[in-house]
């Protein structure tokens, strides 16, 4: 239940917590409220709010006066009405009392109470009177005997006011106050979830990406939270990357360093012997090697350059549906080209026509990679094999030859490899390499498209 409330999304809970804090602060109100006379009986025993109510000699008293007066025969005759004003004086200034005619009820005269006359006490009662929906009056009448007749005596104490009132505004005042502690409560945690993401933020932009963001849930500030920690993993593989990358290029920067030097070296060399003409019967042989060595030379320039190319951010492969024609006709002209140079090649290809996504460009350049390969450290007395296979949602060609004995002599910094996996990758495709002592393979997959 916690967790689902905590995966709604931010007003659907702000409104809940309305919801639940109003309704909450209604029941214990009315509960508190429903309680008031329970309360007041509990105090009024303790402080006295009714001095004269609980005053047994104020009510003998009563009963005793009302003998030695006589009440008027009606509402109009004020000269037996004011004869009663020592009567009515026996009541405090917050009682009103009243005198009706026992028989049919009919007011007679009365004296209602001081309190009412002053202005601020009024305002208290109406007040109150109104937020208490006609709280605060206590009625008491029953019949008393007077000089000349019995009369029914009306008497409204207003003393229950002094505690109704303020427990009432109390009782308000808490429950809204606990309504509004709810509700702040809410929002304050959200606002430490807002300050809490800032502060990580601010921990990210500093430099500091193994801080995890916290999880939230699934609601505005959980969601943000997670795509900021998806960011911040992101950026990290992406520094990383970066620092990898980087330090390839310098290994790789390294490595053609060495392999560049060695050749100028020897070529340099060969160039000083023929310089100083000391060798005249071997000049048309070191005339070769130098050749040999400037071809060396502008292969690995060659490789270096199309390495930087591929490997260069804004290359962006253009892939297009391709038929399987193509990809037979590049196959066979390096397999041909093989013949030429004396290795052995046997290629099997599919006699259905398929389609596959590639870039052309990058398809040519990975098979002349691939066949340059062969043609520098394959042996040539073993078959080379190349087979096309088609599956369902892929094209696989593997390239398979046997490796020279003396390859452990031949420098190699691996670049035409390289290139091949990446744009592979650039082409959605993989490659797979097996590389043993004696033999080489490769695995080239691509998309295949039905046609």
């Amino acid at each position: 239940m916690i967790k689902k409330f905590q995966n709604c999304k931010i007003r659907t809970q702000f409104a809940i917590v309305i919801l639940l804090a109003g309704a909450l602060c209604y029941f214990l109100f009315s509960f508190l409220w429903g309680k008031r006379y329970e309360t007041f009986g509990y105090l009024n025993d303790k402080f006295g709010f009714y001095p004269q109510l609980n005053d047994d000699s104020f009510w003998g008293t009563l009963y005793e006066e009302a003998l030695k007066y006589d009440i008027p025969e009606s509402e109009d005759d004020k000269e037996t009405s004011e004869k009663m004003q020592p009567f009515f004086d026996l009541v405090d200034d917050y009682t009103g009392i009243y005198i009706y005619r026992l028989e049919d009820g009919i007011f007679l005269c009365g004296k209602p109470p001081i309190s009412m006359e002053k202005h601020a006490f009024r305002s208290f009662f109406d007040f109150g009177y109104a937020l208490t929906d006609g709280e605060g009056e206590t009625p008491i009448s029953f019949p008393i005997q007077f000089k000349n007749e019995m009369a029914q005596v009306h008497i409204t104490f207003y003393h229950s006011s002094f505690f109704l009132y303020p427990y009432c505004m109390v009782l308000l005042v808490v429950c809204i106050g606990l309504f509004l502690f709810l509700v702040l409560f809410f929002v304050s945690r959200k606002m430490k979830q807002i300050i809490r993401l800032k502060d990580d933020v601010l921990v990210m932009a500093g430099g500091d990406l193994s801080h995890p963001f916290p999880d939230y849930q699934k609601n505005e500030i959980g969601i943000l939270s997670h795509e900021l920690d998806h960011l911040r993993i992101a950026f990290d593989e992406n520094i990383q990357s970066e620092q990898e990358s980087r330090k390839a290029n310098q290994d790789l920067i390294t490595a053609m360093s060495h392999d560049l030097r060695t050749p100028l070296t020897i070529l340099n060399g060969y160039l000083e012997i023929l310089k100083q003409q000391k060798r005249p019967d071997k000049q048309e042989d070191y005339l070769n090697r130098c050749l040999q060595k400037t071809a060396d030379i502008k292969e690995m320039t060659d490789r270096m350059f199309e390495y930087a190319l591929v490997f260069d951010p804004t290359e962006t492969p253009e892939l297009h549906s391709q038929n399987s024609a193509l990809l037979r006709q590049i196959l066979m002209e390096h397999c041909e080209f093989l013949k030429l140079v004396g290795f052995q090649t046997e290629l099997a290809f599919p006699e259905s026509t398929f389609f596959f996504l590639c870039d052309v460009t990058m398809l040519k350049r990975i098979f002349s990679n691939l066949f340059s390969n062969i043609i520098k450290y394959g042996d040539k007395q073993d078959r080379i094999t190349v087979t096309v296979t088609q599956a369902l949602h892929s094209i696989t060609i593997k390239l398979t030859n046997t490796v020279k004995k003396d390859f452990s002599a031949i420098e190699s910094n691996q670049i035409g490899l390289k290139s091949t996996v990446k744009m592979m990758q650039l082409m959605g495709g993989t490659t797979t390499i097996d590389k043993t002592a004696t033999q080489f393979s490769v695995l080239l997959t691509l998309k295949n498209e039905r046609s």
